[in-house]
């Protein structure tokens, strides 16, 4: 790859051969997931659980959405009014998936509860299917059968995917489809409630759904906006400090000319912004030298998309020095 200190858009053939396959597989959810949504619509009856299940699959296109859309900008180059670039756009996506499914899930919560303190029945009738009268419930359930399937094969794709590109987005719709079968296990749940005159199970259902949906909603949200104010790098699933600050700020010490090491590195959406700062130990640094300090950071990782290397007669207080 071509050393490149800033604006750096292009990817190593590991991660462009990923993000290939990760745009197909994006792709190919929405689609997926349109059948099915248009298939329960047919079937979704009175339930509660499948109402909740259905917007549940009609939510989970936000992350596919926000992800090819943001596909869009993250290659652009920087400019002088935009001089960090367009990696922002990815965390961007990332706050409208979770804040709509926070605000959607919350509002399905309510709707649950009040029809359980309201005691509403709901009720699923007959269809003539084919000359035979068939009791809807069968319907609804192999419909949700069928949306059970998808998720259990594009679930893991992405899983795979998510940390080589260190793809925020996708790790969240990788998690949200490993969660789809307990949505639709709740929604079969309701439906054979409903079938035995256990009315309220059809809303216990529908709370469980809304309250997966609530969580997914947080876990992403404060996820986004913590990196879009610009916290510590971690690892795709913010489970951690990212280890690419640690490295560097070991192979900076081991320069001969460089006494002490420290760095600041924050996510920009799919790539990192790095300062590093170093304590010479001679007063006399040159150019030459932090340019090769520079050229090292940028091959040590692909994320290493915006560096500066800033020599300094003390390390600043909230720098990582990875001690």
């Amino acid at each position: 790859m071509k050393w490149e200190q800033f604006g750096r858009t292009d990817l190593p053939e590991e991660q462009a051969d990923a993000l290939r396959k990760a745009t197909r597989w994006e792709i190919f959810t929405i689609c997926y997931t349109s059948a099915t949504i248009a298939l329960v619509a047919f079937v979704v009856g009175n339930s509660q659980s499948m109402k909740t299940a259905w917007i549940e699959d009609m939510l989970s296109l936000l992350p596919q959405i926000a992800f090819l859309t943001a596909l869009i900008f993250v290659r652009r180059r920087p400019t002088v009014g935009r001089p960090y670039g367009w990696h922002r756009a990815m965390a961007t996506g990332h706050v409208v998936a979770g804040v709509a499914l926070l605000a959607v899930g919350v509002n399905l919560a309510i709707e649950a509860i009040k029809n359980l303190v309201t005691f509403e029945h709901p009720t699923i009738g007959t269809v003539r299917l084919f000359g035979h009268t068939i009791w809807l419930g069968w319907l609804m359930i192999g419909a949700m059968v069928l949306v059970i399937v998808g998720p259990l094969f594009y679930g893991p794709a992405k899983a795979k995917l998510a940390p080589v590109l260190h793809n925020k987005l996708i790790y969240t719709d990788a998690d949200m489809a490993k969660a789809d079968w307990q949505t639709n296990v709740a929604s079969i749940v309701g439906v054979l409630g409903i079938g035995v005159g256990w009315w309220w199970l059809d809303g216990i259902a529908a709370l469980f759904i809304s309250s997966g949906i609530i969580m997914d909603g947080l876990r992403n949200t404060k996820s986004a906006v913590a990196d879009l104010m610009d916290q510590r790098a971690r690892t795709h699933d913010d489970k951690e400090p990212h280890p690419l600050g640690g490295e560097i700020v070991s192979r900076l010490r081991e320069l001969p000319w460089v006494a002490d090491a420290a760095v600041r590195m924050r996510d920009q959406g799919q790539v990192f912004h790095i300062e590093a700062f170093v304590v010479p130990r001679k007063r006399k640094v040159s150019l030459r030298q932090i340019t090769e300090a520079s050229e090292m950071i940028v091959a040590m990782d692909w994320k290493s998309q915006d560096v500066v290397v800033v020599a300094s007669e003390r390390l600043p207080d909230v720098a990582d020095k990875a001690r």
